[in-house]
């Protein structure tokens, strides 16, 4: 006869990475780099489910005896929106980034340029600084701290349980205004250069009004935001990948 334990191995094996899947599927599925939109749903689910196996040794001590059906159920929700919480985290500040370029085009008066090569409908200055940060991000090693990100969730948000809704109002305000302060950091010259330059067209409006100053003023701001794009992204950039990585070696301890 088959002893229990045997049989029931199994079964404690395949919850284990469910639950592990649970957490690790949300966190892919929105991470910069690996969750966005170009990247096929396959793809995606694929190194959900890798990481997930990789992973579940490491997290085995986190997780007790198989729940019962009721308790299974609270356990199911409280890991997928954990996942959710911490995905929406690193996604919160990648829209910081495509703020931060919107932002920029429009003070250039470039946010009608529209860039072609992403899904997202975001001008060009927004792709340049996106594609730019996911590329450094993810040449920085990027991917490997987000397993950490993931196995150091477990010590903050142990496995199934959720945080109390009055902390996760506070730190989602907390990401959110810190995501909109770091994107008019990184797009400061560019307002800056903006309104010097309407001052300037303003003044010189009221000193010769016969002169179509627009006309004149359009190619100066144009030129002007590409030479300070090209000047300034390496630091933009450089916060940005900072930000970032703070984030992921501090999930709820400090904002962008």
């Amino acid at each position: 006869m088959i002893p229990q334990d045997v049989l029931q191995w199994p079964l404690t094996l395949l919850v284990h990475l469910g639950a592990v899947f649970l957490r690790v599927g949300p966190v892919i599925g929105l991470a910069p780099g690996l969750g966005e939109q170009s990247v096929p749903v396959r793809v995606r689910l694929l190194l959900a489910l890798t990481l997930s196996v990789a992973l579940a040794p490491a997290i085995r001590p986190h997780f007790g005896s198989v729940p019962e059906a009721g308790p299974a159920i609270a356990h199911i929700l409280a890991e997928t929106l954990n996942g959710l919480l911490l995905g929406l985290a690193l996604r919160i500040l990648l829209l910081g980034l495509q703020t931060a370029g919107s932002m920029a085009a429009q003070a250039m008066s470039l946010s009608q340029v529209f860039g072609g090569a992403g899904v997202e409908p975001l001008p060009a200055f927004g792709h340049a600084l996106v594609l730019g940060g996911l590329a450094l991000a993810m040449i920085m090693g990027a991917h490997i701290a987000l397993v950490h990100y993931i196995l150091q969730s477990y010590d903050i948000l142990p496995a199934g349980r959720m945080a109390s809704g009055t902390d996760v109002a506070h730190w989602g305000i907390a990401m959110i205004s810190g995501a909109f302060d770091l994107a008019f950091r990184l797009a400061i010259p560019f307002i800056v250069v903006s309104v010097i330059y309407n001052v300037t067209l303003g003044v010189i409006n009221k000193a010769m009004p016969q002169l179509m100053v627009a006309f004149v003023g359009a190619p100066v701001i144009t030129a002007g935001g590409l030479v300070i794009l090209m000047l300034t992204i390496p630091a933009m950039l450089t916060i940005w990948q900072g930000a970032l990585f703070t984030l992921l070696a501090s999930p709820f301890g400090v904002t962008p």
